[in-house]
């Protein structure tokens, strides 16, 4: 359930109808570092940079589950480096590289455990919001709209249905919750006063620019 620089310890299956092997990686320990453990991501803090390695774990409604899907960190890895190529005309990232033989001290020597579910990253400072973009009533959305028929504190127009786009798409913010914690939506004048309206405005109308792209 875990990898090391030395030792290999990973959760096996056997996929009967594919006749293969399918590794689950539930966390790793590399370098004699310990890594700070998020939800589903080890990060690895290396002076001015960080590693970040993408496991297998599964976090569902803020709950990490006991068990793994196979490749799920590779998976998450590289939609996030094809996202920071596609939008990086538009928006600056923390990315420096996804190619594991530049990456420094022992994680060079463990390209079988991180391809393809690492990045090394500049350390920047983290807002402590997620930035959401809704363009259909949906997920919890949809739940407070049949209550209140608003989003987020924000009104809507009467008589929508479950997934119909919305007239324009709305910003709702959320707390970015640590493990252990949940995630809770916030209105967009909390999110002024948790971050400055500066600040606020900014990632509100970079959100909304980078969905409209996508």
């Amino acid at each position: 359930q875990r990898i090391d620089g030395k030792q290999n310890d990973k959760k096996e299956r056997k996929d009967v109808k594919e006749g293969i092997i399918m590794e689950t990686v539930l966390q790793t320990n590399i370098g004699g570092q310990k890594p700070r453990r998020g939800k589903v991501r080890d990060i690895y803090d290396l002076d001015d940079k960080l590693l970040i390695v993408a496991t297998d774990r599964i976090s569902a409604f803020d709950v990490v589950m006991a068990n793994g899907i196979p490749y799920k960190g590779i998976v998450l890895t590289q939609i996030s480096l094809f996202w920071f190529d596609f939008l990086s005309s538009d928006v600056e990232h923390h990315l420096i590289s996804a190619d594991i033989s530049g990456f420094p001290g022992p994680f060079c020597d463990c390209a079988e455990q991180l391809a393809g579910r690492s990045m090394l990253v500049k350390k920047v400072d983290v807002l402590p919001i997620e930035c959401v973009v809704r363009g259909y009533l949906a997920g919890s959305g949809w739940k407070e709209y049949k209550q209140s028929g608003t989003v987020c504190g924000q009104k809507l127009p009467a008589g929508l249905r479950q997934c119909e786009k919305l007239p324009e798409l709305i910003f709702t913010p959320a707390t970015k919750a640590e493990r252990g914690t949940h995630d809770e939506n916030i209105s967009f004048q909390r999110c002024v006063d948790v971050i400055g309206k500066q600040a606020a405005t900014y990632v509100r109308d970079k959100s909304m620019e980078i969905f409209k792209k996508a």
